[in-house]
């Protein structure tokens, strides 16, 4: 079984260059097959989620080829649109992100079959929103005990849908059921994130009419049909968050290139707080960290307010920084999993409902920690990379779905990181590194 083999101790230093925004590129390549003309997509993160959706289009029909790493092109002509067309194989109930097919293949053929959805285990994530966005646009959905959902319709007609709770998955999946609904379809409580707007911003370079994109107000005119496109994937917020709290963590100093800021903010306003530095260019950041960092107080909430992928980094940090940090998780409710890995390294965190109260200590030991989630597993390597001595993460699994050579990013910054599959590999590593 893979892990990674951690040295901590060391500054990181140096410049890392972001991917291509994970959660962005799942609802787009789904939102490919929408068209029969080919799509061209560049800035594709070549990561375990992408690579997972992107068979998963191709077993249903159509025609996927990379150009090279980071460029994808779709074209959704060849589907067979019948009964039996379903969406279903033994990776895709892994992802979270299937769920994209549901209103990618409903607003193409207004039918669509697909297994639900798994992803990382952080709490309850419903998709009762999908389905009453789904229905209000005429469509029936049922739920078979195989754990595969259909969802089919006469015509799709535009609507008034109002998001009871604010979602990312179901913000996407009924603007893209809706481009090619008759009418108009508006969508109130509607997610803001930066890959809403990505998304909307790919189906309108297509031919759809989607306005409000970024607001809590969306606005669809359906268009007959879509064409073809070349469209770029804005940056990876959450991984350029990751590298810069990193740089708190390990006291470093790392240009991250290949962002957009503005979607920083949250993230970039709480690490201004606790000390660190951050100065802002057109499409970088610096980020440097000299000494131990203040405490401060995190709420997670949906974009524009902190994010709640970023809480387990955020939270590693903050372990280490003087006096006591209270992080409160409004999104999710099992996402402080990581709590007791951290514990094993010598952090003092009280988790008490959905807060984490933490009390600052000096440094990390080295520890032997599994990776409960993605966010959480990018958290433990921080920590293994500010430690004292030796970590290993196990599951990396969870790790390698949403960062894109991780473990290379982090050796090009001056961190002792391996991927190692043996004992006599780990002590290989251990030898070399001292």
């Amino acid at each position: 079984m893979e892990k990674y083999v951690i040295k901590g101790g060391k500054a990181l230093e140096g410049e890392v260059t972001i991917a291509g925004a994970k959660n962005a590129a799942l609802g787009i390549l789904a939102a490919a097959v929408l068209t029969d003309e080919e799509c061209i997509i560049e800035n594709v993160p070549y990561v375990d989620d992408t690579k997972v959706l992107l068979r998963a289009i191709e077993n249903i029909g159509a025609k996927v080829k990379y150009i090279d790493t980071h460029t994808v092109s779709i074209c959704g002509g060849t589907i067979h649109n019948d009964e039996d067309l379903c969406v279903d194989d033994e990776y895709i109930r892994k992802i979270r992100a299937s769920y994209y097919l549901l209103g990618a293949l409903l607003g193409k053929f207004n039918y669509a079959q697909v297994a639900l959805p798994g992803g990382c285990d952080i709490g309850l994530r419903p998709i009762d929103q999908h389905i009453k966005g789904f229905k209000a646009l005429g469509a029936t959905v049922d739920i078979e005990n195989g754990g595969k959902i259909i969802a089919k319709a006469e015509n799709l007609i535009g609507n008034h849908v109002y998001l009871d709770v604010v979602t990312v998955g179901a913000t996407i999946n009924i603007m893209m059921a809706a481009v090619l609904a008759e009418g108009k379809t508006t969508i109130e409580n509607a997610a803001k994130e930066p890959h809403i707007v990505d998304v909307a911003n790919f189906l309108n370079s297509m031919g759809a009419n989607i306005k409000g994109a970024g607001t809590d107000v969306i606005r669809i005119r359906g268009v007959q049909k879509l064409k073809g496109t070349e469209y770029s994937i804005i940056p990876d917020q959450i991984e350029a968050g990751t590298f810069m709290t990193m740089a708190v963590a390990t006291k470093g100093n790392i240009l991250i290139k290949n962002v957009i800021p503005k979607h920083l903010e949250a993230i970039t306003s709480k690490l201004n707080e606790i000390g660190a530095r951050v100065i802002e260019y057109d499409d970088s950041v610096r980020v440097m960290a000299d000494g131990r960092m203040k405490s401060t107080q995190i709420k997670t909430l949906p974009y524009p307010g902190f994010p709640t992928d970023m809480q387990p980094q955020m939270a590693t940090t903050l372990a280490l920084s003087q006096g006591t940090s209270v992080i409160t998780e409004s999104i999710f409710e099992n996402r402080f999993r990581y709590v007791n890995e951290l514990a094993r390294m010598g952090a003092k965190i009280k988790v008490e409902g959905n807060s984490a109260v933490i009390t600052g200590v000096d440094g990390y030991k080295g520890a032997n920690l599994v990776a409960p989630d993605l966010r959480a597993g990018a958290a433990l390597v921080i920590a293994g990379l500010a430690a004292e001595g030796f970590s290993t993460v196990e599951d990396i699994k969870y790790i390698l779905r949403g960062y894109e050579d991780f473990d290379g990013k982090i050796r090009a910054l001056g961190g002792d990181i391996e991927v190692v599959d043996s004992d006599k590999e780990l002590q290989k590593f251990k030898l070399r590194v001292g």
